[in-house]
């Protein structure tokens, strides 16, 4: 997610589709560091926000593995101006590992005519100070393939070999028509582009549902990397996408399948513990001024029923299959409770 215009806002193009632009730094965290950027332990500074939910998928896949050994986190907070994510969550206002105030200053240690947004997740080289990549696709991807020597006792194969065709076709069409599709009807520039989105976004969510009617998980009995992508615009979705982005025919807990799946996911150690509901949507409805432009923050919905039973077990599966659940989450990574389920409405 990225910040783009002097307002901090600006992402809706009067009259225009909505297009994301995806040009990333694609450089590779390599095992056999081909890349020029070898897997190292302790080298490298995974930086979030928690409200993104690209970022979010790379504290789930990190915790997941167990990467938080060797792989460091910074934070940065909801909200962002024209210029970049900034570091405001922390002591003194800087990353205490990086020592910046904002993630622009390690794009500008990359690039100091750096010319695209600044965006999170970003992997960050900690003696040079300057983004490896911003690459949110290939990032998650690599943690399961290329760090596979510092992955806990346990971890799951996110990212199992047999899969890896109709996974990708899977992850394509929800990245496309979900991930993006939420974005594309808030950000439409005009009433047929979003009836146009609509129709695509609620199209994919009627696909999800049908095919998470007979089976726990996108790709069967176990978490993959697919599941990993489509949780996260999940557990915005009431919150956020389906009010502030008119993402209106349904609400999630309106759709048997997808909200059970959602709580099975959130319900399991990695997901629900990396998400933080107050952060999320100050983001959403503070950043994004064109779309509300008074910039209150909703103190709805009641994120307790995150906490429901689902039932998902009786479709079979292990969510980990052979493997284990991560254990409890470091100390400074720790989504304070009430930021969780029934928690307080915004900050």
């Amino acid at each position: 997610m990225v910040s783009t215009s002097k307002s901090g806002s600006g992402y809706v193009e009067k009259g225009q589709d909505y297009q994301r632009d995806q040009n990333y730094i694609t450089d590779r965290i390599t095992a056999d560091g081909s890349s020029g950027w070898p897997v190292e332990a302790d080298r490298y500074r995974l930086v979030i926000a928690r409200a993104c939910p690209w970022a979010n998928r790379a504290a789930i896949v990190r915790r997941l593995l167990g990467l938080e050994q060797v792989i460091s986190m910074g934070i940065c907070g909801p909200t962002h101006d024209e210029r970049s994510w900034t570091f405001d969550l922390d002591p003194d206002g800087r990353d205490p590992v990086l020592g910046y105030e904002r993630l622009q200053q390690a794009f500008f240690a990359r690039d100091p005519e750096y010319p695209r947004g600044i965006t999170v997740p970003a992997m960050v080289d900690v003696p040079t100070g300057a983004v490896v990549t911003n690459d949110f696709k290939q990032m998650t991807l690599d943690f399961s393939t290329e760090w596979w020597e510092f992955h806990r006792d346990g971890a799951p194969d996110l990212y199992p070999e047999h899969l890896r065709a109709e996974m990708d076709e899977v992850i394509e069409r929800i990245f496309t028509e979900v991930n993006n599709g939420v974005y594309r009807c808030g950000f439409a520039g005009s009433q047929r582009a979003y009836d146009k989105a609509y129709e695509r976004l609620w199209t994919a969510m009627d696909w999800l549902e049908e095919r998470l009617t007979t089976r726990r998980f996108l790709m069967g009995d176990t978490i993959t990397e697919a599941d990993v992508r489509l949780f996260t615009t999940l557990a915005r979705f009431d919150a956020v996408y389906h009010g502030h982005f008119k993402c209106n025919r349904n609400k999630l807990t309106e759709m048997p399948a997808l909200w059970g799946y959602a709580r099975d996911l959130f319900q399991t150690p990695g997901f629900g513990d990396t998400t933080d509901f107050p952060q999320i949507k100050e983001h959403y409805y503070v950043v994004h001024a064109d779309i509300n432009p008074t910039q209150i923050i909703p103190m709805g919905p009641d994120t307790s029923v995150w906490l429901t039973a689902h039932h998902r077990e009786e479709l079979g599966g292990r969510p980990f299959g052979d493997g284990t659940p991560p254990g409890p989450p470091i100390d400074g990574e720790v989504v304070p409770a009430e930021h969780g389920p029934g928690g307080i409405g915004h900050r």
